[in-house]
């Protein structure tokens, strides 16, 4: 059995994940659903959300329309809160160097784009369809490997401008706030589904989802702060599908 929520595992969340994880855990084996003790953070993150025995991940949005949907079942999504954004709801940031003169995205049309991978919709898919919009196409420079390491690029001066999940973001801002620091918001993209909570096919989606809310919902109050969770919603697989996947690199 695995259980893995890497998408907004970086180390100050750790313990707030490993916490949200045990409630879930304790309510799942109460409704008699077997469960792992402790999170799964050794396993590649295609090897955890395609894992037969995947009782309950996190995925991005692109990766679940292009080739998990039929082969995962899906729970929930959670809300951040994130403003002008609906509940359940995400979308990502423009960010260049706070010193340069560049202050709308579009101004960046032929400039270096750092984008974190190819299947992710907040790094790749949203920004290249809000550019495909406005008649261009950002020149992708660099593949970072994580939306912290596109951050990283455009301040270090490797790439000029780069998309981040806007949660990534305000993470940074609490977390790692000498990083953003060096950076400015020039423009966001429009909202998507947020990251959708997964598990393997054929499993209890209702027990499932009841197993999270309620394990969210008996965390103590600084560890849900911390990891900005309001509550979940149902997000259908239909309207994850209809979102648009631009070309590759």
């Amino acid at each position: 059995m695995i259980a893995s929520l890497p998408m907004y595992d970086m180390a100050a969340l750790a313990g707030a994940n490993d916490a949200l994880w045990a409630a879930v855990r304790d309510r799942l084996r109460a409704r008699g659903v077997a469960a792992p003790d402790a999170l799964d953070r050794d396993r590649g993150m295609w090897d955890g959300w395609t894992a037969p025995d995947l009782v309950l991940g996190q995925t991005c949005g692109m990766p679940y329309r292009t080739r998990l949907h039929d082969k995962v079942t899906l729970i929930a999504a959670a809300d951040y809160g994130l403003e002008e954004t609906p509940a359940g709801f995400y979308h990502s940031v423009f960010v260049a160097r706070a010193d340069d003169p560049r202050d709308a995205a579009e101004d960046f049309a032929t400039a270096r784009f750092a984008y974190n991978q190819p299947e992710s919709h907040s790094g790749w898919a949203a920004p290249q369809t809000w550019a495909a919009d406005r008649g261009f196409r950002f020149r992708p420079a660099l593949e970072t490997g994580g939306h912290r390491l596109s951050a990283l690029a455009v301040a270090e001066g490797r790439a000029d401008i780069a998309a981040l999940d806007a949660v990534t973001w305000r993470f940074l801002t609490i977390h790692e706030p000498a990083l953003p620091g060096r950076l400015k918001v020039v423009g966001r993209t429009q909202v998507a589904p947020g990251l959708p909570f997964i598990a393997a096919a054929g499993a209890d989606a209702a027990a499932t989802c009841a197993s999270l809310q309620e394990g969210l919902d008996s965390l103590p109050r600084e560890i849900r702060e911390r990891l900005m969770i309001r509550g979940l919603i149902r997000i259908e697989a239909p309207q994850y599908l209809v979102v648009p996947t631009p070309p590759g690199p």
